[in-house]
């Protein structure tokens, strides 16, 4: 089994659709938010990741973009303009049944596909506050 992600890694993920206890269809990039580890291993609560519509977001949503932060596109090991929806958050076993190996494996024979950059915070903060926003 893999070394367990670290909080802000960018993992290629077959996120679960309905129920949330079955790996979805396809991989995609996921934002790993928290980690907790049990006696029966280690869980993961992941952010949602597309790169469909990444012209919109909405409250909660953030995009890396390569022509708008290279550094940060380039740090997450991403092969599309991505945006990651912080609505959208599952937590699912860290295993083979919900990972895979990354598509562009940079950091080796592992899901991490790469890191969020610090240049990506103000982005990410933005969409706390919009989602705390929209709740209120």
């Amino acid at each position: 089994m893999w070394e367990k992600p670290d909080v802000g890694d960018i993992v290629w993920c077959r996120f679960p659709q309905q129920p949330r206890d079955i790996p979805g269809p396809k991989p995609r990039p996921s934002l790993v938010v928290s980690i907790s580890e049990y006696d029966d291993g280690v869980m993961v609560k992941i952010a949602y990741g597309t790169s469909q519509k990444t012209d919109r977001l909405y409250a909660g949503e953030f995009v890396i973009r390569k022509a708008e932060n290279k550094a940060a596109y380039e740090m997450a090991g991403l092969s599309y303009d991505t945006k990651f929806d912080l609505r959208q958050l599952v937590e699912v076993p860290w295993n083979n049944q919900f990972f895979a190996v990354s598509p562009k494996p940079a950091h080796g024979q592992t899901p991490k596909m790469g890191s969020l950059h610090i240049n990506m915070k103000r982005a990410l903060e933005a969409a706390v506050e919009a989602l705390s926003l929209d709740k209120k």
